[in-house]
């Protein structure tokens, strides 16, 4: 995406809280690792302007940079990103699968829910890629099932190195609406931070799991 669009993404998401700062203490996620910054882009759903604009965004990616001759399926990663996969397949006309990030215990012990044909362009749709481990699982899912994966659209990535080390043994190109340094960027612009606070945000982006120990918060 081009700066000016990813920028006005972020000045969106922003503009609803998606992304929040904290600093001491700083955010403890599930698997331990502390982090200055917290984002759920489920809170798009909530704002119907915001959603519109961020719909158009991806819709135009896929028109625009994947060509929608390249765009026959829309697969979803479960589950914060099934909102985005069918507001685009809507949007869009398209057949829409989902993919749980563990096969069903119980019924039919589905991954992937929904019909997909062989053979068929499948686009994932994600809402945040950190590790991209989830993006991995979708397109392995789809290529089991004779789907051909290229493409992965989000709407924010933190482009870390394990994420883009991932999605490059998968062999998947990611395009992100927005970024993380670019949220930040743009959150410093807005006042939401500091400039020193930037720089703390920018050196978790560089090395997470050491970050907390660099600013002797363990």
């Amino acid at each position: 995406m081009g700066k000016n669009i990813s920028e006005e993404v972020a000045k969106l998401l922003l503009s609803i809280g998606v992304m929040t700062f904290r600093f001491d203490p700083p955010y403890t996620y599930t698997t331990g690792l502390k982090s200055p910054v917290y984002l759920d882009n489920r809170l798009v759903m909530s704002y119907p302007e915001v959603r519109k604009k961020i719909v158009n965004y991806y819709i135009k990616v896929l028109k625009e940079e994947i060509g929608l001759e390249n765009v026959e399926w829309i697969s979803a990663t479960a589950s914060a990103a099934i909102p985005q996969g069918a507001w685009v397949s809507w949007q869009l006309n398209l057949p829409m699968v989902f993919v749980r990030p563990s096969t069903k215990s119980y019924g039919k012990g589905n991954k992937v829910e929904g019909y997909i044909k062989k053979g068929s362009k499948v686009v994932i749709i994600e809402d945040h890629i950190s590790t991209a481990e989830s993006v991995a699982g979708n397109a392995a899912a789809m290529r089991e099932l004779g789907g051909v994966v290229e493409y992965c659209v989000t709407t924010t990535s933190y482009q870390s190195e394990k994420s883009l080390q991932t999605l490059k043994n998968s062999g998947i190109k990611l395009i992100p609406l927005t970024t993380g340094k670019i949220l930040a960027e743009t959150a410093l612009k807005m006042g939401k931070i500091t400039s020193d606070q930037k720089g703390k945000i920018d050196a978790w982006f560089t090395d997470p799991p050491n970050w907390a120990k660099k600013m002797g918060l363990e």
